[in-house]
């Protein structure tokens, strides 16, 4: 899913009843892009001077001994970004403890955590299951190189998209669970399987292409452990926002922050897209 940005200074103006004095114009504060709004011009001179950076380091670290792990760094930090998701925003809301912020209410709130987290777990070995076997049954050959430029040009493509420049596709299944969950069922329920559908990733809103990446690298990485790792790296980044509501902040505060920090955590995606798929380029390329 890609940020979008409302016009500075938006305003709605609402009609007046017959009778009734006329509503005055209101300002809409969250949808103001405030001062993380980044031109064309910053968003690609940062992408680039990660995709430099990534240049340099597939000149110098062999890949076959940190591309797996550069990876999974790349898959957490996608499950961290799709925080900015609708389906981001509303776990985050939906899975709050009920009542105002006292210790007693966070122990309370516990169990819904802990069941969240299975959730993401159950959802990331089933899908990670699924790529492994997938992994398994692609065999890439020993030594091949197109993986690598294949990966490398993906991330690279989806890193221009991030800023802007071109215009990819994003599968996905736009679906957001009802807003009055919180009344249907008991939390703990509700958190495990909240969990376990984000966890399975391409139920909900996409917000990040880093899982198009993740899941191309679990299919060519010819290992079942190493696309189970990469699967369950991004179930983590996306699991550990949950423990925001842990502290004394309210929903409001928490909405607001990340509202923004959308254009911030978006750059943040295209470059490091721009990075690994440049020192994945780069190091297939040299070898």
């Amino acid at each position: 899913m890609r940020a979008t940005t409302a016009p500075l200074g938006a305003r709605s103006v609402a009609p007046t009843l017959r009778g009734a004095a006329p509503f005055s114009e209101r300002s809409v504060p969250d949808l103001l892009p405030g001062a993380t709004a980044l031109g064309t011009l910053a968003k690609t001179t940062v992408t680039l001077g990660a995709a430099i950076a990534g240049c340099a380091i597939g000149a110098i670290v062999p890949a076959e001994e940190t591309a797996l792990w550069m990876l999974a760094g790349v898959a957490f930090l996608g499950g961290l970004l799709s925080t900015w998701s609708p389906c981001g925003y509303s776990s985050l809301a939906t899975l709050r403890p009920w009542g105002r912020w006292s210790p007693a209410a966070v122990m309370a709130w516990l169990p819904t955590l802990a069941a969240h987290g299975l959730g993401y777990l159950l959802g990331g070995l089933l899908l990670g299951g699924l790529l492994a076997l997938g992994a398994v049954a692609v065999r890439v050959p020993e030594g091949a190189s197109w993986p690598g430029l294949l990966l490398g040009g993906l991330a690279c493509a989806y890193a221009l998209d991030q800023i802007g420049l071109v215009r990819l596709p994003y599968p996905q299944r736009k679906a957001q669970v009802p807003h009055d969950v919180r009344f249907r069922w008991p939390m703990w329920r509700i958190g495990l399987l909240y969990g376990f559908a984000l966890g399975l990733n391409f139920v909900t809103y996409v917000r990040t292409p880093i899982l198009y990446l993740v899941v191309a690298a679990a299919l060519l990485s010819g290992s079942a452990a190493s696309a189970l790792l990469l699967v369950l790296a991004l179930n983590l980044g996306r699991f550990l926002p949950l423990f925001v509501n842990a502290f004394p902040l309210t929903d409001r505060a928490v909405q607001r922050w990340l509202a923004e920090r959308e254009q911030l955590s978006v750059l943040a995606g295209a470059a490091a897209l721009a990075l690994v798929g440049t020192a994945l380029i780069t190091d297939t390329l040299s070898g």
